[in-house]
């Protein structure tokens, strides 16, 4: 039976049709702020070191994923956002409460158990949790932080209070179900939601293009009208130049957007991942030829904005804070075994 033309005027129209924003352009910075971007990568970057020795000496329990090789991502991001906007994340994430302005010390501490920790010492390093920070977690579960984020994208549309939401969740998350759920209900309801996808080229021990039939990660909200950019995750200006738009798109109405940041990890996925699927050569590689840290490096001293004096000035101070951070971890007390309980929900069964 031929089909009539009204069933054919039923089609819906390609993608190509649907609002999506344009290219951004990369983030022309002052000289403040590159080096205000510096020091924050640089911080990570320290901090993350120092936070893998730590485990190495006994002194973290449990899982730790660093964020070496990823700085420009959370960075840039960031830079862009407001006070009352809020993010969540996945289990990887030192990095993302340090650029939400949290202190090291109460990184650290949270790291080591204590009670002087940003969790009073139950979050441990996947579970940290701030929202007078506007964060609202790390996650050890794959994706589970997605369908939260856009929930919290929902309590911003729900109060009217201007302000939106960003969902970091990596590449290995991406194949998850619920994610494609939250995909459909943000777009449903033209939620205030920025998706970013942290494509560090591995979920856990395999690489992305093995793993995924549609490996392009920014492609997978089309089928929900959700219009999505792909990022240089290793250059904070591009980074940042995106995080701009895609703040500009959301705040103004129109909807969710997926930014795939296309970044890489340096160290295994877990402290206990001796990451042997991949080559030295490969990462060498990748520290030689797009390292965020030394590549901004490169630009500040070459267009003048500071000299080596002053960068070498910023690492010794970061690397003082760190010190003192790990110091002040190490000799902070534990958690009263009284507040066990406490915060936590006791249902009856």
């Amino acid at each position: 039976m031929a089909r009539s033309a009204s069933r054919k005027a039923d089609i819906t129209p390609p993608k190509a049709n649907w609002p999506r924003p344009d290219e951004p352009q990369r983030f022309e910075a002052s000289s403040e702020q590159l080096i205000d971007m510096y020091r924050q990568m640089v911080l990570i970057r320290r901090f993350e070191e120092r936070a893998g020795q730590l485990y190495g000496m006994g002194q973290i329990g449990g899982f730790c994923h660093l964020y070496i090789g990823q700085e420009a991502v959370v960075v840039g991001m960031q830079a862009e956002l407001q006070q009352g906007d809020s993010i969540i994340t996945g289990y990887r994430d030192h990095g993302h409460m340090l650029a939400c302005g949290i202190t090291a010390r109460s990184v650290m501490a949270e790291l080591t158990g204590r009670a002087a920790g940003i969790s009073g010492g139950k979050g441990g390093s996947m579970h940290m949790f701030s929202p007078d920070h506007g964060f609202y977690g790390g996650h050890g579960i794959v994706a589970a932080q997605v369908p939260l984020g856009a929930g919290l994208a929902f309590a911003h549309k729900y109060k009217k209070d201007g302000h939106i939401a960003v969902t970091y969740f990596g590449d290995g998350a991406s194949n998850q179900g619920q994610v494609y759920e939250s995909f459909n209900m943000a777009e449903l309801w033209s939620l205030p939601v920025i998706f970013v996808i942290e494509n560090n080229q591995y979920a856990m021990g395999t690489s992305v293009n093995r793993a995924s039939s549609e490996d392009q990660l920014y492609r997978r909200g089309e089928s929900f009208r959700v219009p999505g950019l792909q990022v240089d995750g290793m250059d904070v200006l591009a980074v940042r130049g995106a995080a701009q738009a895609a703040a500009a798109w959301v705040r103004a109405g129109k909807g969710p957007l997926l930014l795939e940041m296309k970044t890489y990890r340096y160290r295994g996925h877990s402290m206990s991942d001796p990451a042997k699927y991949r080559s030295r050569e490969e990462v060498q590689a990748m520290r030689e030829k797009s390292d965020p840290i030394e590549g901004l490096k490169k630009l500040i001293l070459d267009d003048g904005h500071a000299d080596e004096a002053a960068l070498k000035l910023i690492d010794r101070e970061v690397r003082d804070e760190v010190a003192d951070a790990a110091d002040f971890a190490l000799d902070a007390p534990e958690p009263d075994p009284r507040e066990l309980h406490t915060d936590v929900l006791l249902g009856r069964y």
